[in-house]
C-alpha cells in the first residue's frame, strides 16, 4: 500500500452534533497513525471539483467525508471515476449510505474503519445527469425533506414531528412511467403514487429501510412506487415495505393490486405532469416534469468494514 494522504472534509452545519471535538479526535488519532493529513472544510455550494489538483499534485489516497449523505453524495460526484478511496464519519441526520455500508455512527469506531483502508467499489446513479450515492425521492418524502431542511434543528425526532405533519395532508400525483425490457423495447404505463423511491443502497436513513433487498454493488437500481390509496392502507403499506413484506416483482404491473410497486431496472424516464417534489439524497433539488434515471456502476471506491 502506497504512503497514505488524507483529506478530511468536514462539514460545520450537518446533522446534530458539535466538530470541534471531532476535528481533535481527528487530529490525535490520525498523528498516531503517523499518516499525513489535512482537515478541509465543506463546500456550502457542493462543488467539490477543487480536489482533483490536490489529489494529483499531493498524491492524495483518501477523502474522508465527515458529513450527511448530502455531503457524501456531492463529494462522490467530483470523484467518480477517480483512483482514490471515500470515507465516512457519518455526521448527518439520516446516514443512509454509511448504515447501508455498515459503518457506524460513532465517529471514533468510523475511523478505525477509515484506517484499516478496506476498499470496495460501489454504484452511484445519475438523475436528470445529477449524481446521486444513495438514494432519491420523488413526492412525499421530498416534500419532507423541504420542509426538513427549513428547520432550525435537526434529527430524528425532528424528522417524524415534520413526517407527521405532512402525512395527514399527503396526496398522490400523477406519473407516467418507462422502463426499459431488452432488445429496444419497455413497458410504459400511468400511475398516481404518493411517492416514488429510486435507491441504490437498502437505506433511507436512521435504519429506516425503503428498499429491503438493494445493494450497492448490484449494477441496479430498487424502485418503490407507493400507490394511490387512501392514508390509512398508505400508512400501512409503506410500514409493509419497510419491513420487508413486498417482493421484488420481475416485472411491474400496471393493474396489479399490491399498494407498493417493487421491482428493479438499471434506467428508467418518469414522466411527472404534476411537477411532484424532488429530493436527492436528502436535499430539496429542483424539481422537473421528466426524470431520466440510470445506474453509474463501480462510481467511487468507498472504504467499508
Amino acid at each position: 500500500m502506497p504512503k497514505r494522504n488524507i483529506i478530511y472534509l468536514i462539514n460545520p452545519i450537518s446533522g446534530t452534533r458539535g466538530k470541534h471535538s471531532l476535528q481533535e479526535m481527528i487530529r490525535q488519532k490520525t498523528q498516531e497513525k503517523e499518516i499525513t493529513y489535512s482537515i478541509l472544510p465543506t463546500n456550502i455550494e457542493g462543488d467539490y471539483a477543487f480536489l482533483l489538483p490536490f489529489i494529483q499534485q499531493a498524491s492524495v489516497t483518501d477523502i474522508i467525508v465527515c458529513g450527511g449523505d448530502g455531503t457524501v453524495s456531492a463529494v462522490a460526484a467530483a470523484l467518480t471515476g477517480v483512483d482514490v478511496r471515500v470515507g465516512i464519519i457519518p455526521m448527518g441526520s439520516g446516514n443512509g449510505l454509511a448504515f447501508a455500508a455498515g459503518i457506524p455512527k460513532d465517529a471514533e469506531k468510523a475511523l478505525e474503519i477509515v484506517f484499516a483502508a478496506k476498499a470496495s467499489p460501489i454504484d452511484g446513479f445519475l438523475i436528470n445527469e445529477q449524481f446521486s450515492c444513495m438514494l432519491c425521492g420523488i413526492g412525499f418524502d421530498a416534500r419532507v425533506a423541504e420542509e426538513f431542511a427549513e428547520q432550525p434543528t435537526r434529527g430524528l425526532q425532528t424528522y417524524i414531528r415534520v413526517t407527521l405533519k405532512n402525512f395527514f395532508s399527503a396526496r398522490p400525483y400523477p406519473f407516467r412511467l418507462h422502463i426499459p425490457t431488452g432488445n429496444g423495447h419497455e413497458l410504459s404505463f400511468h400511475q398516481d403514487a404518493f411517492f416514488i423511491s429510486i435507491a441504490n443502497g437498502n437505506q433511507f436513513g436512521n435504519n429506516f429501510t425503503i428498499a429491503p433487498r438493494a445493494s450497492l454493488e448490484d449494477g441496479l437500481l430498487d424502485i418503490v412506487v407507493a400507490r394511490k390509496t387512501n392514508r390509512l392502507r398508505f400508512l400501512l403499506s409503506v410500514v409493509r415495505q419497510v419491513l420487508g413484506g413486498y417482493r421484488i416483482q420481475p416485472q411491474p404491473e400496471e393493474q396489479g393490486k399490491e399498494k407498493i410497486l417493487y421491482f428493479q431496472t438499471a434506467a428508467l424516464v418518469i414522466e411527472n405532469p404534476g411537477e411532484a417534489p424532488l429530493h436527492i439524497d436528502g436535499d430539496p433539488k429542483a424539481s422537473a416534469r421528466e426524470f431520466h434515471i440510470s445506474v453509474v456502476p463501480k462510481a467511487i471506491q468507498l472504504i467499508q468494514p
